[in-house]
């Protein structure tokens, strides 16, 4: 099997491939993910330990460079310097796509600003899966990451979507989400539609969609746990 975007001796000149890798279920990996890190000199990653894992239920056994916000800046001159002289790098974060939410737009910008080639490789994405299923307009979306963690913000925030003709997309922190739902029952109102993603394609996932009247007490009688995305329907929207 030759790998992805292969020559026809099969082998690829220096290369990044930015690999979507699953949210939580291993089955979601791709077999173009699967073929680019077989056949990679590196694997550019967020986290080794989690990497590794991944790496064990592949069956393969490869060197790791780690990116992070920390470090980022650094290590994308590096892992550019790599990719310039001939080598294959793999891009992956702990989970989903990288530069989305995570760490790796930095290493794309770099190689994009040497002309090298940077080849997306599409495959899971928590802020996709869960539009896809949300039930909820996706002609026309914003999607706007961690909200900041101060209540005063995320109120400000909630109060410029009052009238907000696309749906919105965000993570929030367990830590944070009871609050959340909370403020977004009080400033957007209860007849205001949303989905909560929680834990997206892990054991205990729970998708719902509802009225912030309905929905609230709902999530709030439950686990409030694990990873959680949130998509706002557009103001004028009936479910």
């Amino acid at each position: 099997m030759t790998a992805p975007d292969a020559g026809a001796d099969g082998r690829t000149a220096g290369r990044l491939w930015v690999v979507a890798t699953p949210l939580g279920n291993l089955g979601d990996i791709t077999a173009r993910a699967r073929e680019a890190i077989a056949d990679c000199d590196l694997v550019a990653c967020e986290d080794t330990r989690v990497t590794g894992g991944l790496l064990r239920h592949l069956g393969l056994s490869k060197p790791m460079l780690a990116y992070h916000e920390h470090n980022e800046k650094d290590a994308a001159v590096i892992i550019a310097d790599k990719v310039a002289g001939g080598a294959r790098v793999a891009l992956i974060t702990d989970a989903g796509t990288p530069g989305i939410s995570d760490p790796g737009f930095r290493v794309t910008r770099e190689c994009r600003r040497r002309g090298l080639t940077v080849t997306p490789l599409p495959g899971p994405c928590a802020i996709v899966a869960l539009l896809s299923a949300s039930g909820l307009p996706t002609n026309a979306f914003r999607f706007v990451g961690f909200l900041a963690p101060k209540s005063a913000a995320r109120r400000r925030f909630l109060e410029g979507l009052t009238s907000a003709d696309e749906t919105v997309v965000l993570h929030e922190s367990c830590h944070r989400i009871g609050d959340f739902l909370d403020e977004m029952l009080e400033i957007l109102g209860p007849a205001r539609v949303v989905c909560v993603g929680r834990e997206l394609t892990k054991l205990h996932e729970t998708i719902r969609t509802a009225p912030l009247a309905e929905l609230v007490p709902a999530l709030k009688s439950g686990s409030l746990k694990g990873e959680f995305t949130v998509a706002i329907a557009p103001a004028d929207f009936v479910l």
